[in-house]
């Protein structure tokens, strides 16, 4: 078995027989094959921007983040949610958006499911400090919207640049 055998991309053919020398199926040759296959499936994509590889998938909740000079809004989508499901905190210029989706049937019940349960936590660091005390938030539609008032300390650090048009190249 060469060295490119093992790496699941690239791999055309397999080098290793399938069969023993008396026309049986070798188990282990089977389970090789077997592995090939599992590796294939998961990389096989790997050259195609598949997000979901090597731990990039996009976190959940979605958001969505507009600043301005005197705020910083962030919406979160939590279809399926309440508010009571849904913990917010501000630490140390951080937020934390943390809750539990809970399934509303039995898994003994469940035939197929592709819909997200369970524990979640989104960390958003926030690049400026923040006024937490001021923070709002509201939750309508399955959208969870926060506003935190940026400190008059952040405020000032803002700064607008002019940019001078030149003709000349």
């Amino acid at each position: 078995m060469t060295m490119k055998d093992l790496i699941p991309w690239g791999r055309s053919r397999s080098s290793v027989p399938s069969t023993m020398p008396n026309n049986e199926t070798n188990p282990f040759l089977t389970l090789h094959r077997e592995m090939n296959r599992l590796f294939d499936d998961v990389f096989g994509h790997f050259d195609s921007g598949m997000p979901a590889l090597l731990g990039r998938m996009p976190s959940w909740p979605s958001i969505e983040v507009t600043a301005s000079d005197k705020e910083v809004r962030i919406a979160a989508e939590l279809p399926g949610l309440e508010e009571k499901d849904i913990d917010l905190l501000v630490d140390d210029d951080v937020l934390t958006i943390r809750g539990e989706k809970r399934a509303e049937t039995e898994d003994k019940d469940r035939r197929f499911s592709e819909r997200y349960y369970g524990r979640f936590e989104r960390v958003i660091p926030l690049p400026f400090e923040v006024e937490d005390d001021k923070a709002e938030a509201s939750f309508k539609n399955g959208v969870l919207t926060i506003t935190l008032p940026k400190s008059p300390k952040a405020q000032e650090k803002a700064k607008r640049i002019a940019i001078n048009g030149s003709t000349k190249h």
